[in-house]
């Protein structure tokens, strides 16, 4: 008996169906995947941020409200504060404004931008209430925290 040394089976370089040259595609898709997930990671961050930013706008001017609304009722200016900072967090700062028949509070907090704090978002939240005792007109003055940022008005007016 007689063996044939062993060949290797021909390797297929042209497709059956239409001719055309096979090439080696491994590791395609990795690349890919590894050139989108950056790009797909970044989106999600902004995202995110945006809509951490979004909360947090809200509930300054639900502070910045609930400040003007006790400021009308003849509150002074320290106890503004702190209302403020129980509904808008410890680091929010409020500048309370009471020169005037309209009184004004001011909140503001500097936040972590979508790159950390390497750009910080200040965000801002104003509201004006018109003064319900004479008390409140009667002592006029200001209590500044650190305001900044551009500002985003919310009036609160009552009828007469």
């Amino acid at each position: 008996m007689r063996l044939l040394p062993q060949t290797p089976p021909p390797v297929a370089t042209e497709s059956s169906t239409n001719g055309s040259r096979k090439t080696n595609n491994r590791g395609a898709v990795t690349a890919e995947f590894a050139v989108a997930l950056p790009a797909v990671l970044m989106l999600l961050t902004m995202l995110l941020a945006g809509s951490a930013a979004g909360v947090t706008q809200l509930r300054l001017e639900e502070a910045a409200r609930a400040g003007a609304r006790a400021l009308a009722r003849g509150e002074d200016p320290a106890a503004i504060d702190v209302i403020v900072r129980k509904l808008a967090g410890g680091s929010a700062s409020s500048v309370v404004d009471t020169g005037g028949e309209w009184l004004s509070v001011t909140v503001s907090v500097r936040m972590a931008g979508p790159m950390g704090n390497v750009v910080p978002w200040t965000l801002t939240a104003k509201a004006e209430a018109r003064a319900e005792t004479a008390e409140s007109t009667r002592t006029p003055g200001r209590l500044e925290g650190k305001p900044g940022g551009p500002e985003k008005q919310t009036t609160i007016r009552r009828p007469e």
